[in-house]
């Protein structure tokens, strides 16, 4: 059933009259009489007796007006709902990130999103790229920072890639370190020295993709989280590969080196959407401030 018909039924009914009916929908009075009487025909039923001056509801019409009522009701409603998430009045995102994502990136694009569009229900979960990336195509994460896997490439037929950022990595030492006052070391420099690690498989595979082929690190010990990591260098432990995304959190008795150019080693970072869905007002919005924290940190790390 079209819903103008309804509509019209309505004002008719709220009025008595067609003709009053007519001005305040702003049609003519004859637009509404064949409306009512389409509603009629499709009903099979009279919903107005017409009387000397106005219109009285049948029997018929009486049971009809609620549920007239409650299906404009829903739909007022529903328009309501949906402008507010166009004008981003409400609704909710789902933010996955890589843990290095979250030390600096991601806060910062979550804090200005939220000044902005402070009515939207926010929620964040850390994961590895490859875990994050299954929560996008399960529709649980409308989008996520994820990072090009050192075991190879993500699938762009399942994901659409919106490119953030290039990440180097650095090298954390102790400040006691022989090496520290240097600003860049060759990889070659570090032969000898162990190498602190955050976990004896995945920290392996992300070593085999930063590090060049024929360098063989000497890994000692395992630590899983960051500030333990960190730590250990900060004791003279070994030493560590940092991601820029995470300087953040460095102590002030570790120091971080760059690679030099010919054994550096950069990591592209993304924001991942689910490809073939529709990207809800939330999510587009939300890659803007993504791009303009990424913008500003690609500015203070020059």
């Amino acid at each position: 059933m079209d819903t103008r018909l309804l509509e019209v039924f309505r004002a008719v009914a709220r009025y008595g009259s067609i003709t009053t009916a007519a001005r305040q929908l702003s049609f003519t009075q004859s637009a509404v009489s064949r409306q009512i009487a389409a509603l009629e025909a499709e009903l099979g039923a009279r919903v107005f007796d017409r009387l000397p001056r106005g219109v009285a509801l049948t029997e018929e019409g009486r049971a009809l007006l609620p549920h007239a009522e409650a299906v404009l009701d829903r739909l007022t409603a529903a328009r309501r709902d949906l402008d507010a998430l166009r004008g981003l009045g409400g609704g909710r995102l789902r933010v996955g990130a890589f843990p290095t994502a979250v030390a600096a990136l991601v806060p910062r694009a979550l804090a200005t999103f939220r000044e902005a569009y402070p009515d939207v229900a926010l929620s964040l979960v850390e994961g590895t790229t490859p875990v994050l990336l299954d929560r996008l195509a399960a529709g649980d994460a409308d989008v996520a920072v994820v990072s090009f896997s050192p075991t190879g490439p993500i699938d762009q037929a399942r994901f659409e890639l919106h490119h953030l950022l290039d990440e180097r990595l650095l090298v954390a030492v102790a400040r006691g370190h022989r090496l520290a006052r240097r600003r860049t070391v060759r990889l070659a420099d570090l032969t000898g020295d162990p190498f602190v690690v955050g976990s004896a498989t995945a920290e392996e595979t992300l070593l085999r993709a930063s590090l060049p082929s024929g360098f063989q690190p000497r890994i000692d010990l395992v630590a899983a989280e960051w500030t333990g990591k960190l730590g250990l260098v900060a004791a003279g432990l070994g030493v560590a590969l940092v991601p820029a995304l995470a300087v953040r959190g460095t102590p002030a008795d570790v120091a971080l080196l760059r690679l030099h150019a010919d054994d550096e080693s950069v990591r592209r970072v993304f924001a991942a959407t689910a490809a073939g869905r529709t990207v809800p007002p939330t999510v587009a919005r939300f890659l803007t401030h993504l791009r303009g924290a990424a913008q500003a940190f690609r500015t203070t790390r020059r």
